[in-house]
């Protein structure tokens, strides 16, 4: 039977609609992003069968492009949705700091890096760029790596800084194998930046590392 034969309050749509979207389970909202199904499956048990084979909806979500186009149902039209719809969410969680926003504690950065750097499939190290009020004047991702590392160039930090004005820096960079905790690398580099900074008078206030929906603070450590 089809979903559009079924009552009304079990159709996800209508019960999305009726009830809000907290209402539904993870398949069902999965269903009205897929839309159909597959030969004698509904897209709702399309849904059921991705979110076995995947675990959850966050294993479906950093699948990597070829696991998941050889689950049936879903290709690169849907691969691409799947993660344009991960990436609104990522930034729609991200702008929870815009431009303005005073960063006052390690708690509220950490918020905004774990919603944009988390699940990343390789490393991104990023700046959050501050006035002498540490008010947020932009979030920049400078440099991406590979699964082992991104190569951060303490020029092109300098450079984006003093373009902006920048009084103050806050880098942030996440571990894709989901450890949170800083390697000998990342203290090395926070070093580097630090002394390329101080020569243009530009504070350093943080470095966080984030993990799987974690994040290790410098400053919380005492080692900014």
């Amino acid at each position: 039977m089809g979903i559009r034969q079924w009552p009304a309050d079990e159709r996800p749509r209508e019960k999305l609609l009726a009830r809000g979207a907290e209402a539904l389970s993870d398949a069902e909202l999965l269903a009205i992003f897929l839309r159909t199904g597959v030969a004698g499956r509904t897209a709702v048990d399309l849904a059921r069968d991705l979110l076995t084979r995947f675990g959850s909806l966050r294993g479906l979500l950093t699948a990597d492009r070829r696991r998941a186009c050889e689950a049936p149902g879903l290709g690169d039209a849907k691969y691409c949705q799947l993660q344009a719809a991960l990436e609104i969410a990522r930034r729609f969680y991200g702008e929870t700091a815009g431009p303005g926003t005073v960063l006052s504690t390690p708690t509220q950065v950490r918020d905004m890096l774990v919603a944009r750097l988390r699940d990343r499939p390789h490393e991104v190290f990023a700046c959050l760029f501050l006035d002498n009020r540490n008010r947020l004047i932009a979030y920049r991702e400078l440099f991406r790596g590979t699964i082992d590392g991104a190569t951060v160039h303490p020029r092109e930090v300098v450079r984006e800084a003093l373009e902006r004005g920048a009084a103050a820096v806050i880098f942030a960079h996440n571990h894709p194998s989901g450890v949170a905790e800083p390697s000998a690398a990342d203290h090395a580099i926070t070093r580097r930046l630090r002394e390329a900074l101080a020569l243009v008078d530009i504070r350093v206030l943080d470095h966080m590392v984030i993990g799987d929906g974690q994040a290790v603070s410098f400053a919380e450590r005492g080692l900014i």
